[in-house]
Parts: C-alpha cells; structure tokens; sequence
C-alpha cells in the first residue's frame, strides 16, 4: 500500500476522536485507492450498510491523518493472537462437530432466531436432502429464490432431488425471483430456517442399526441367531444393516490389528481367556480361528500360561464361554472407543 505504514504519521492522539467506525471507513478507502478489493460482502449486512455511510461521511481526509489511522491499523492486526469467526454462524460452522447433538441443535436454534443474523448463512449450510424440504414443500416462487441464493453446484444438488416436473416450474420461476426485495429476501430467509433449520436434537447418539447391533453384541449365540432371523423376514434392509454393526469374537482377527492384541489381553482376567481357549482352541471354527489369532500375537511365555490354565480346567459350559467373549469383545470396543486402539475398516460387503 506504498506509503500508508510508513513512521511519519502523527501521534496516536491526533486520531483519537475518530469513533472506530470512521476509521474503518478510512482504512477501506485507503485500500479501495490501492486497487485492493477488500471482502465487505462476507460482514453481516448491517455492518456493509454502517460502513458504507461512513465512507459517504469521510468528505476529505488529509494525508497524515490517513497514515495515522493505517498505521494503527496494522499495528493491531500485528497484535492478534488468533481471530475467532464473526457471527453465530461461522463459529457453529466449526465447532459444531465437537459439541453434544442436544448443544449444538440449541445453538442452531437461538442463532435461527436472533435478530440481525444473516439467514442465507445457514441455509447455504443445509445439506441437499435436507433443502429438498423447502423446494418441496414452498410455493414454486419461494423454491426459486432458495436456489438462487444457493452456490451453484449445491443447487444443482438439492434440485435432482424433487420430482422433475416441479424442478421444471422452478426454473421457469427463477425470472420473477430477480424483483425480490432486500427485505423479502431476508424475511424469506428467517422463515426456512426457523422452520427447517431449528432441528431438534436427536433423541438417540447412533443409529438404530448400531443400538441394535451393540445389544446383539452382548446377547448369547441362540438370541443374537434368533432375533436376526426373525429381522431378516421382516425388513431384510435392515437385518443386513444390523448384520454389519455386529461386532463378535469371530470378527476380532478382521478388526483388531496384531500389535494391539497384547494391549487388549492385558486388560481381560485370566480366567476368562481361559475359560475361551479351553472352549475353542483347536476348533477348526471361526472362534477357533480367533483364539488362534490371539494366542500368535501376544509373547510365548503369556500364551503358554494361558495353555495351561486352560488344559487345567474343566471343559466350561456354553453359557460360560458366550459370558467371556462378551468381556473380550466388550473390553476391546471401550479401548476403541476411547482411541486406545484403532480397528481395521471392512468393506461394505463384509458382514463385521
């Protein structure tokens, strides 16, 4: 900005009874001289509106008072430590995925109803099955104007997904969307969000899949068995979904790498690891299969006291053994849970 930071600007109380907004105004001129092109269109649009009358109030400004205020300026951008987002919006933007789905549904919601917020903002936001909603449900001019104000590539998204003759009269509609006011558009906006952007928090943290598959998880062989069965004959989508969110000893070869297994075992009471290798070691079955994997990947010393213990009991009862692969299974999706361990992905058409 050639001269603008230069030191030979007055003293710091020479600009002292410039309020903050006329210096802005200054300090945006100053730029708008230089050829840049500062962001205004990203302020909320009150902001854009004070600014702009600032600017139209700034008349003549002398060269030294213009360094002054530059100078200042840049002397506080250099102070920053860090720059959180401006508005409600931008900050729910980025934290939202590390807050509580009750917490972040409640922040949604004041910002969906506080006065002054840009409501384009959040709609922008809207993932395209959730615009289809409006598209949908609004009247054909209403449906025009989201769109409209939507980037190109999301409209283009959220229009595939409404039946194609209504996407026909949309588009047709988009000339009258242009005689839309400020105001209108503003109230329009305000309207879809707080009637499909204020979203209720969900009353379960995971999927009915997932909740399905994690009592399974724990239930015995018969149960889990019976009740799959039972959901296969009745919503086959769904039984199959269950199917993959089911996570059993068998699977644990297909899950937990090799160098955590040691990690896991530590954790479980020898007689349970007993009580599992005196049932299924040798089996020529997928919980042989996996005491097999567990025993190759702990020290020798450890898996030979296991042997033993196990050689040394009683064959256990089938209630016994299910009880103890629970702990193992249970045991190993807490450690994950808690970042401890990482699993293996499967691939979509695996049933782990």
């Amino acid at each position: 900005m050639g001269d603008l930071s230069q030191s030979g600007a007055p003293h710091v109380q020479h600009i002292d009874h410039y309020s903050r907004a006329t210096k802005a105004a200054i300090v945006v001129q100053a730029l708008l001289r230089e050829g840049q092109t500062p962001p205004l269109a990203r302020l909320p649009e009150d902001v854009q509106v004070r600014l702009t009358h600032e600017i139209s109030n700034l008349r003549l400004v002398d060269r030294a008072t213009m360094n002054a205020v530059v100078s200042e300026f840049i002397a506080e951008l250099e102070g920053l430590g860090l720059a959180a987002p401006a508005d409600m919006e931008g900050t729910l933007a980025s934290v939202a995925q590390h807050l509580s789905p009750g917490a972040a549904a409640r922040l949604r919601s004041e910002a969906a109803a506080r006065v002054g917020s840009d409501p384009w903002a959040q709609i922008r936001q809207m993932k395209p099955d959730e615009l289809a909603a409006p598209l949908s449900r609004e009247s054909i001019e209403i449906a025009a104007v989201i769109l409209s104000r939507l980037p190109v590539n999301r409209a283009a998204e959220a229009l595939s997904r409404i039946p194609g003759e209504r996407a026909r009269r949309v588009a047709l509609a988009f000339s009258r969307a242009n005689h839309v006011s400020p105001l209108a558009l503003h109230r329009i906006g305000q309207a879809i969000v707080r009637d499909y952007c204020a979203i209720e928090a969900p009353a379960f943290d995971r999927p009915p899949d997932q909740r399905v598959g994690a009592i399974l998880n724990a239930s015995t062989q018969r149960t889990r068995d019976t009740v799959l069965e039972g959901l296969g004959e009745d919503d086959p989508a769904f039984a199959d979904q269950v199917r993959r969110a089911i996570f059993t000893y068998a699977h644990i070869p297909t899950r937990l790498y090799p160098q955590d297994v040691p990690k896991i075992l530590r954790k479980i009471d020898p007689p349970d690891l007993a009580t599992v290798i005196a049932a299924t070691q040798g089996q020529e079955t997928d919980d042989g299969a996996t005491t097999a994997y567990l025993l190759a990947n702990i020290p020798q010393r450890l898996g030979d006291t296991l042997r033993e213990e196990a050689a040394a009991m009683d064959r256990p009862r089938r209630a016994d053994v299910e009880k103890a692969m629970g702990v193992i299974v249970a045991t190993l999706r807490e450690a994950a849970d808690q970042g401890e361990v990482n699993l293996m992905n499967t691939a979509p058409d695996d049933e782990a």
